[in-house]
């Protein structure tokens, strides 16, 4: 029993780092999903680009960029971020780039 357990261990370890890994890889995925929103929803509101950027770095995952483009009357939003693998023993693993992007039909002045 106890050879067993000394076999499996090691190998449940890795795995629980891995879920984990692909866990904070999916949340900062919808981080940047949220970023790119929140800068399509303030720009279409007629916000001024650089708090809407600015507005979407905040949500994004450290390190996140976000771009804006608009014309024909929509605005478009791109935010991407790079999530780092666990390091440690598995430093083997590359890092993921996530990224988003929104579109938001540009608000009519009343």
């Amino acid at each position: 029993m106890t050879a067993e357990l000394a076999m499996a261990l090691p190998l449940l370890l890795a795995l629980t780092i891995g879920l984990v890994w692909l866990l904070s890889v999916g949340a900062a995925q919808v981080r940047t999903v949220d970023a790119a929103r929140e800068t399509a929803r303030a720009l279409a509101r007629g916000d001024d680009p650089a708090a809407a950027v600015t507005a979407g770095r905040r949500v994004a995952p450290d390190g996140g960029r976000v771009t804006v483009t608009s014309g024909g009357g929509e605005v478009v939003a791109t935010a991407s971020a790079e999530v780092d693998g666990p390091g440690g023993l598995f430093s083997v693993l590359p890092s993921v780039t996530v990224r988003a992007e929104a579109v938001a039909l540009a608000e009519e002045p009343p």
